[in-house]
């Protein structure tokens, strides 16, 4: 039946966009999740890849591993409050207008977790092992709003695992290196207009598609110190091969079409590739308060082409255009040594969306957004301290006209209106 085969089409964008991360709750620009390091994000990431300021450097530039002095630990959470509205402005059907609601606000508070320790092997010779949640999703629209029939849940979780190790070559240059072991699960659900396309929207189902993967990579750094108080850091991340094998289930389903493959219950797969990326940073020292931190981070989001879905029980795989591009993040920020047991941050940035406004969906309407960050650390102890860090993220307001009428799942016309507050807490600790 067509309607079956062009709504696997429709799931499978769907379960691509969520693959993709955070975007659908406005979070982080495409599939990045930036929030690794509270010191980091009271400062909007300015300086990630050079700072070494603490163990979380094994995420952003495992050279800098050979900044940190003995045994270091690093405990971190991360709380994401997404603001996220869509206005309807004449979403339709066959026949008629979308009925139901702009779906409350799908984008849902998460607590993102983060783990680094880094010990010395040698004294030129550091060892990191870090684990963080480098993609996540957690977005959920009422049953009934005018957009069911192309989204409803979305939810990704990962965790990566990143042994890391550093060199310090000399004065001026330390080299490193880490693997990346990183699982990754996925739930997506719709609706589904059984009505249509006689009676649209009076006989709904519904679909749920979940997975999960692992897949490995690496990531490299060079970290530069001048002896004039500057440092430059050079770090690339691996792209990272996913292959979710997991189950689609469906409810609700007529009798008519039980036995219809394309609404069959069985197993499915979907390949993603997650994009590789490459950070250049600096920090200027100046006297003995002030560091001046800057940062420019370029991903290559344009491999992100296609997304295609294989079923098990022989329904024909379902295959979205994605046709993403290549973005730049860019950040500056300062830190001020108030006195030897308070330090200041504040930071400031631009992170570009890599989703073309032809392809947005209701899963990842992501657009560009503003940074603006402050944070701080405190010394409680000898070998003890704390970081506090708040970041509000300014998202442009953002169209969407997704077409979906031949395939049963309406015409999505609207804006999406949104903001993201995040607050992190980080406990540092060396032995």
């Amino acid at each position: 039946m067509k309607t079956g085969f062009l709504y696997k089409s429709a799931a499978a964008a769907g379960l691509a966009a969520m693959c993709g991360g955070l975007a659908g709750g406005a979070f982080a620009a495409g599939f990045a999740l930036n929030e690794q390091s509270g010191s980091g994000v009271g400062v909007a990431f300015a300086g990630g890849a050079a700072s070494g300021e603490d163990a979380s450097t094994v995420f952003y530039n495992p050279a800098a591993m050979t900044r940190i002095s003995g045994t270091q630990m690093v405990v971190g959470l991360h709380g994401i409050v997404p603001d996220l509205k869509f206005n309807n402005q004449g979403s339709s059907t066959t026949g008629g207008p979308l009925t139901g609601g702009n779906g409350g606000d799908p984008g849902k508070g998460v607590v993102v977790p983060n783990f680094y320790l880094v010990t010395d092997i040698t004294p030129n010779i550091k060892y990191g092992f870090g684990v963080s949640a480098p993609f996540g999703l957690r977005t959920q629209y009422a049953g009934d709003w005018a957009g069911r029939y192309q989204a409803l849940k979305s939810v990704i979780k990962t965790i990566d695992l990143n042994p890391s190790l550093a060199y310090k070559v000399n004065k001026l240059v330390s080299l490193g290196a880490g693997f990346n072991a990183q699982y990754i699960n996925a739930e997506l659900s719709n609706a589904i207009d059984f009505g249509f396309p006689a009676a649209p929207q009076s006989a709904d189902g519904a679909a749920d598609i979940s997975g999960n993967s692992w897949g490995y990579g690496y990531n490299l750094g060079v970290l530069f110190q001048f002896p004039t108080g500057t440092r430059v850091g050079l770090a690339y991340r691996s792209k990272i091969h996913q292959t979710l094998v997991g189950n689609a289930s469906y409810t609700n389903v007529p009798a008519a079409l039980a036995g219809n493959p394309s609404f069959t219950s069985g197993g499915a797969k979907l390949a993603v590739t997650l994009p590789d990326s490459m950070s250049l940073s600096a920090v200027q020292e100046i006297g003995d308060k002030w560091e001046l931190l800057s940062d420019v981070t370029f991903t290559r989001w344009s491999s992100f082409n296609e997304l295609r879905v294989r079923f098990d029980n022989g329904a024909p795989d379902a295959v979205t255009v994605e046709n993403w591009r290549n973005t730049l993040r860019g950040s500056i920020g300062l830190a001020y040594r108030y006195n030897d047991f308070l330090k200041l941050r504040g930071g400031v940035g631009f992170d570009q969306s890599p989703v073309r406004g032809a392809f947005r969906t209701a899963r990842i309407p992501d657009n560009h957004r503003k940074i603006l960050a402050v944070g701080a650390n405190y010394k409680i102890s000898k070998t003890s301290s704390v970081d506090f860090a708040y970041q509000h993220l300014f998202v442009s307001d953002t169209p969407i006209n997704n077409n979906q009428l031949a395939a049963g799942n309406g015409q999505l016309i609207g804006t999406y209106n949104s903001q993201v507050n995040i607050l992190s807490l980080q406990y540092n600790h060396n032995f």
